[in-house]
């Protein structure tokens, strides 16, 4: 009996590959091919946090230095199906915020779906942190964070992925018995741009969102069929934060956050409803909403007008939320 060849039933922007057979391919390039524009000013290298993963993340540091720098995490996007530190437009936006806030800038890996569903990208960035944590604990800690690093003055940010990655990072580490497990670290703030979350029932910006926008409905749904557990449904608590099966968020004792999305986001509308829940619980969540600007605008051109404005915000709340004690 002669059987087909296996053919692609998954594909993501050309670089994520899923076969009939369950075979998948990845492409090593990048899905995006801006030029890097770095003027020199920033310093960088890639460091390994995870042995037993092989996961590294990338830190930067502006090169002349007067003072100990905030530290900023940058976790990028991609779905939590693509996109890795090293693809040129999260190196940019990197380079970015390391000379433009300035801070010292760690922007980590995590392992991706199919291969390694979530919450496997949520479990390598807990992981993460306690690098740090060791980092600041140890004697043998890299220079760069040692000389330059202010360890009690670090925020957490993502874009889309990193976003939700953001959001479960700020309740894990949301209460004061958890905080002490990071110790001497202390997260002053959360960033969440554009956060990737979802759920059952569509929203109107979901449903009115053009095909031809750079996140649509149908990409959308693949990235949570390829990255949420096997049988899960898109109400899951690592994809709907107030999900029927969701963690309540009304104990967690959020740090200051900061939502950014964008007029035309296909998740406009889970982003608003995220911070205005938030903020009817007595969170202190501030919403800046950009518009005209769809999805990934900060990183698809991060040297627009909006995306500048976005900077600005992000050197204000990182000084606001740095000065603030305890």
């Amino acid at each position: 009996m002669q059987t087909s060849p296996p053919h692609i039933v998954e594909e993501c922007r050309g670089i994520l590959f899923v076969y009939s057979d369950g075979s998948i391919i990845r492409s090593a390039n990048p899905s995006y091919t801006v030029p890097v524009r770095d003027n020199s000013s920033v310093e960088w290298k890639d460091v390994l946090f995870d042995p037993t993963n092989n996961l590294f993340l990338r830190i930067y540091k502006p090169r002349y230095i007067t003072s100990k720098l905030p530290i900023f995490f940058y976790f990028h996007g991609g779905g939590f199906c693509i996109g890795s530190r090293t693809w040129p437009n999260c190196h940019n936006y990197c380079l970015q915020l390391a000379s433009e806030l300035p801070a010292i800038v760690i922007g980590p890996d995590y392992r991706l779906a199919p291969e390694h569903r979530l919450p496997a990208a949520i479990e390598d960035s807990i992981t993460c942190l306690f690098w740090l944590q060791s980092q600041a604990a140890g004697s043998n800690s890299d220079p760069w964070l040692s000389e330059f690093a202010d360890f009690t003055r670090v925020v957490i940010s993502g874009d889309s992925a990193g976003g939700n990655i953001a959001h479960h990072l700020a309740v894990r580490f949301g209460s004061a018995s958890s905080r002490v497990e990071l110790e001497p670290v202390r997260i002053k703030g959360y960033v969440l741009l554009m956060p990737f979350f979802c759920g059952v029932a569509r929203t109107r910006s979901e449903v009115e969102c053009p095909k031809e926008t750079f996140l649509n409905l149908e990409l959308n749904d693949r990235y949570w069929r390829l990255s949420l557990p096997n049988g899960a449904n898109f109400d899951h608590p690592l994809a709907n934060p107030f999900g029927p099966d969701s963690p309540r968020l009304e104990p967690v004792e959020f740090e200051s956050m900061l939502v950014v999305v964008g007029e035309c986001d296909l998740l406009r509308d889970r982003s608003v409803d995220y911070a205005k829940r938030l903020k009817e619980f007595g969170k202190p969540v501030e919403l800046a909403e950009f518009k005209s600007q769809q999805h990934g605008f900060i990183t698809i051109n991060p040297w627009s007008e909006s995306s500048a404005e976005v900077m600005r915000l992000l050197r204000q709340f990182t000084e606001e939320v740095g000065a603030r004690s305890g």
